[in-house]
């Protein structure tokens, strides 16, 4: 019998878990979800981390182990955070040989305080790609303009990509190109292009948070409250059908490269006056990724709707949106500026307390 999330697959897209935790592993919870197909992905970040290492129990036996060998901070949150992330990796494994490396993917991020230094990500992605060895993973490097350069190099070393915090079409465009880049420069260093995989994640609820309140103070736009997220993501995908379908990167296809999927990212909605499906249910478009939180993924298995392709067939109508919040006053540049950087703020504040958690663990076992 059908269920919403097996019409949401049959859709073409592929549900990712937005979560991870030590427990989740102990407790055999993700291997059921993969196992009964719930889920065939897992994205990590340091919020998410920084809230399964609070709780702290589950790692404590490794802690302590850490501490014992003189592992400072940073070895200790890469060794913790590694950990988990290679064993769901090994839980997946049979959705990556399943679909050809398409899903079965976990992903973890460079650490926050590099988004602006791309020879320090390029360094710690592929410390990370090294430390993990599972060919599942994906390192999400950001979208920053110090991020870019730092993906086509990601890219060229062969090490899958998941470029993360994007918001503005003109940055995501551009986000397209480096990782194309990367494949080009792959294909002249001889790497077999059909073992690298990119996901390009476009920040959905965070843009009408933003332009929604921006909305609240001007009546004449009230009917566009919840429109701006979904139209920039139905834009993006336009972006992304037009450059995956030149001719630069028809050549690439021909030797094995794989296109750059989008990623619906920020699925859970955060105006409770908005129906908790609305991100998944007017995102639905094959060869895309929704990475949903726990709440908005059992919200769309219990009533979650899928109606066709909400996407590719609606470009004019998100156009006019965005045309329509403009003429409204709202300036789009800004709007996108702002959440780029707040986005960088809060990774940055979720780092400082995963820092201090671990370190207080630390200092808890040396006492």
């Amino acid at each position: 019998m059908s269920t919403p999330l097996s019409a949401l697959s049959a859709a073409g897209v592929s549900v990712w878990l937005d979560d991870l935790s030590r427990s989740r592993l102990d407790s055999g919870d993700l291997a059921a979800q993969v196992g009964a197909g719930t889920i065939v992905g897992v994205t990590t970040n340091p919020t998410i981390f920084a809230a399964a290492l609070a709780r702290g129990e589950a790692y404590a036996a490794q802690v302590t182990e850490l501490v014992a060998a003189g592992a400072s901070v940073e070895d200790t949150i890469d060794a913790l955070t590694t950990t988990d992330v290679a064993r769901a990796a090994d839980v997946l494994r049979p959705v990556y040989d399943a679909t050809d490396g398409v899903d079965g993917r976990v992903s973890i991020e460079v650490p926050p305080h590099l988004a602006k230094d791309t020879a320090g990500t390029i360094a710690y992605a592929k410390k990370l790609w090294t430390m993990i060895d599972r060919p599942n993973v994906m390192i999400k490097i950001p979208a920053t303009l110090e991020g870019l350069p730092a993906i086509t190099e990601v890219i060229t070393a062969g090490i899958s990509v998941n470029v993360t915090l994007i918001f503005a079409l003109d940055r995501y465009r551009k986000v397209v190109e480096a990782y194309i880049a990367g494949l080009e420069l792959a294909r002249e260093a001889g790497i077999d292009l059909s073992t690298i995989h990119s996901v390009a994640s476009i920040f959905v609820s965070r843009v009408d948070s933003e332009v929604d309140s921006r909305i609240a103070v001007n009546d004449s736009l009230s009917g566009l409250a919840g429109k701006a997220g979904i139209a920039n993501c139905r834009l993006a995908h336009q972006i992304a059908t037009q450059l995956f379908s030149s001719e630069r990167f028809t050549v690439l296809a021909a030797a094995g490269a794989h296109p750059q999927r989008p990623l619906w990212a920020s699925t859970g909605v955060k105006n409770p006056a908005f129906r908790d499906t609305l991100y998944v249910e007017e995102l639905v478009t094959a060869g895309t990724v929704n990475t949903m939180p726990e709440k908005t993924l059992l919200a769309f298995a219990d009533h979650g709707e899928v109606h066709g392709d909400t996407v590719a067939g609606h470009y004019q109508e998100a156009d006019e949106v965005l045309d329509a919040l403009a003429a409204g006053g709202i300036d789009y540049a800004e709007v996108m500026e702002k959440l780029e950087a707040e986005g960088l703020e809060k990774f940055d504040a979720s780092w400082t307390e995963l820092v201090e958690t671990v370190r207080g663990q630390m200092e808890a076992v040396r006492s």
